[in-house]
């Protein structure tokens, strides 16, 4: 195996080209499951309300979430991940919303949630789309509702696959509006590798 597996995109360039080609073969984040951090946040109660996952892929959270009973919404820019998510709802039989939609632009969803997750969206943006990511977000996320986020850290060695982010780098992304609770070292686990990917795990508040 090389440094990183091959996440098909990485922060420079535009991530938004072409998306349904990350789709085109399973990629490697695409795990068939919830990630198990997100699976313990459901184990202890945090994932609650409405909620909305970004960059949601095939829907595993979305799933893990309406399983719950709860409202679940996921949106992502790959049409072809999308059907994939809405073919596992009706195989499970949950209901759940999975729509076409750029998270740069929530506000124009008109809508609220409670709790928004984001497993390897806030990596693959540059410092302008970043910006706007976290704006958007605050859109949509009611006061003290929260935002649980698994990206790729500076720990993983190498430079392939999805830019890394840094502690101060995600500080000072959520400098305004936003109270983080935690920022704790973590892995995604991944297809190709069964160490998984170093990551760090972010819960914030919104103020």
């Amino acid at each position: 195996m090389s440094d990183t597996p091959d996440f098909r995109h990485s922060g420079a360039g535009n991530p938004w080209h072409r998306p349904d080609d990350l789709y085109a073969s399973r990629p490697p984040w695409d795990i068939g499951r919830p990630q198990q951090a997100f699976l313990a946040l459901a184990e202890q109660g945090e994932i609650r309300g409405r909620v909305l996952d970004v960059g949601c892929g095939t829907g595993e959270h979305v799933l893990m979430a309406a399983g719950l009973g709860l409202d679940a919404t996921g949106l992502d820019l790959a049409a072809r991940a999308l059907d994939s998510a809405r073919r596992k709802a009706d195989e499970r039989n949950l209901t759940a919303r999975f729509l076409l939609h750029d998270a740069r632009e929530l506000a124009d969803l008109g809508e609220s949630f409670d709790t928004v997750l984001d497993c390897g969206l806030f990596h693959i943006f540059n410092d302008e789309d970043r910006s706007s990511f976290v704006e958007s977000l605050r859109s949509v996320v009611r006061p003290a509702g929260r935002y649980f986020m698994l990206c790729f850290s500076d720990r993983q060695p190498g430079d392939q696959g999805p830019r890394r982010v840094t502690r101060d780098e995600i500080e000072s992304a959520f400098a305004a509006g936003w109270y983080v609770d935690s920022i704790e070292p973590t892995t995604i686990d991944i297809t190709s590798d069964p160490e998984g990917v170093r990551a760090w795990f972010v819960a914030a508040t919104r103020i």
